[in-house]
């Protein structure tokens, strides 16, 4: 059994078991059409890309020598009412790669690592009251990835 799954039915169960919190508040929804989605349009949906912000300050190296772990990190604290925290990356077979959702209260910042299947542009794209906004940048993958 893999570590993290387990993970999660442990601490699922217990939290549902001990009546702390119902389940629907322990599962996190998962967006099935945008994660299918094979292009950027489908992959963001109705809000798009937004306009683009010098408010979201999002790291990405220029150069990746192994696609297979390229790190981000989007820091859109200097946004008001930010909703949603989502990565995309072109060149990979399915863009969305990551997609957050922020509750009120919380710090929104996200990193991650990803899979990159060859050099193309990566976008981080932030909801923000009924705004969306996005940053760009294009990383070069040397080696790796993923097919």
């Amino acid at each position: 059994m893999k570590r993290r799954l387990f993970l999660q039915g442990s601490v699922a169960g217990g939290v549902i078991g001990a009546g702390i919190l119902p389940l629907k508040q322990v599962l996190a929804e998962w967006p099935q059409a945008q994660m299918d989605a094979t292009d950027i349009a489908g992959a963001l949906g109705a809000s798009g890309s937004g306009e683009a912000s010098d408010k979201i300050v999002f790291t990405a190296p220029e150069t990746a020598e192994n696609g297979a772990v390229v790190p981000y990190e989007i820091d859109a604290s200097a946004l008001e009412g930010v909703t949603n925290i989502s990565l995309t990356v072109d060149s990979n077979n399915k863009p969305l790669v990551a997609s957050f959702d922020i509750k009120e209260g919380a710090i929104p910042f996200v990193a991650v690592r990803v899979k990159m299947a060859k050099s193309g542009k990566a976008t981080a794209v932030v909801t923000a009251g009924d705004k969306t906004y996005h940053s760009q940048r294009d990383v070069k993958v040397t080696a790796g990835g993923c097919a």
